[in-house]
């Protein structure tokens, strides 16, 4: 029997579900982002703009940098450093895992990867399909918003009095 208070041991089935949530995330998020992208490479050619709501439209543009159009070429560097720190965190057990970090995790992976399959499986010079074009913000992605959202809720659950799940 369990003493109040004590935390119950971590099995190697909640870990695994866990990952296993991260991965499906992360997998959706690369499904709905490369459709996206495909269906903007059709849909938008020769200049096409489609009026969405207000001042907000889809518009097909390139980019090689980072994200929102900042970070022109060094691309190559930061997804290195980031991949870099994702696997040191993995590997040191430094990434607590709960129910809400799945999804930011999964989401910042699944963002990452739909950037990366452009830079190496399209034929777009290693550049980046964008067309989500608000007058206000740069011109991004799906990818470049799980990315970011991700990211928010990695920040919010980690100020969480939160168990972990693995």
């Amino acid at each position: 029997m369990q003493k109040w208070g004590t935390r119950p041991p971590v099995t190697e089935n909640a870990a695994l579900r866990a990952w296993i949530g991260v991965i499906l995330t992360a997998g959706i998020a690369v499904a709905i982002d490369q459709s996206t992208k495909s269906w903007a490479r059709g849909a938008l050619t020769n200049g096409r703009i489609i009026e969405i709501a207000g001042s907000l439209q889809l518009a097909l543009t390139y980019n090689d940098g980072v994200a929102f159009g900042l970070g022109q070429g060094l691309a190559p560097v930061l997804i290195t450093l980031a991949v870099g720190a994702l696997i040191v965190m993995v590997i040191k057990n430094r990434l607590r895992l709960t129910t809400f970090s799945v999804a930011g995790v999964g989401l910042v992976l699944g963002g990452a990867v739909g950037n990366l399959c452009d830079r190496l499986f399209r034929n777009t010079g290693g550049k980046v399909v964008d067309f989500i074009d608000p007058p206000w913000w740069p011109v991004f992605n799906l990818a470049d918003a799980c990315i970011v959202v991700g990211a928010l809720i990695l920040i919010w659950s980690a100020g969480r009095r939160e168990e972990s799940i693995q």
